[in-house]
């Protein structure tokens, strides 16, 4: 029997994209909350290392990309690779919005996000992003979560 309560959370999963100074970058993320009424603020968690915090921080703007389940494809290309080695974007359907930030256009929808301010937790940072806007564009996939990756094996449980 597992020992842990939180193992037995089951959380969306999603990709954070980011430009800044002309370089853009994708990871796989799955700490997103809505952390005020209407949708107006999300708090998303990056792990601290990665190469899209240093982004984030530099431009301060973000997509939250809700991924599907046709999408596992996803998980080993931005999460288990660094994009400054490569370029992630290389074979990925994608589209910029109009502050030159990159979405997935594969994805259920995302969310247009400005960073309002981060604090450390651990060995991620929260960033408390004000929502700009929030476009569905594949109301018909189902999401992916956690348990389903968990499940076909792409991630350890």
């Amino acid at each position: 029997m597992p020992k842990r309560v939180l193992k037995y959370k089951n959380y969306d999963v999603h990709s954070v994209t980011t430009v800044s100074q002309g370089r853009q970058n994708a990871n796989i993320v799955t700490w997103v909350m809505q952390t005020a009424m209407g949708g107006k603020v999300l708090t998303v968690a990056l792990y601290r290392v990665d190469y899209t915090i240093e982004l984030v921080r530099e431009s301060g703007i973000l997509n939250v990309n809700l991924l599907a389940t046709d999408q596992t494809g996803l998980i080993r290309k931005l999460g288990q690779q660094s994009g400054r080695d490569r370029d992630k974007f290389k074979n990925l359907p994608y589209a910029l919005d109009e502050r030159g930030c990159p979405y997935l256009t594969e994805a259920i929808g995302y969310v247009q996000c400005r960073v309002m301010h981060s604090t450390e937790a651990g060995d991620h940072e929260l960033f408390i992003c004000e929502v700009s806007k929030q476009v569905v564009l594949n109301p018909d996939k189902e999401v992916m979560t956690n348990q389903f990756i968990k499940e076909k094996k792409l991630v350890r449980g």
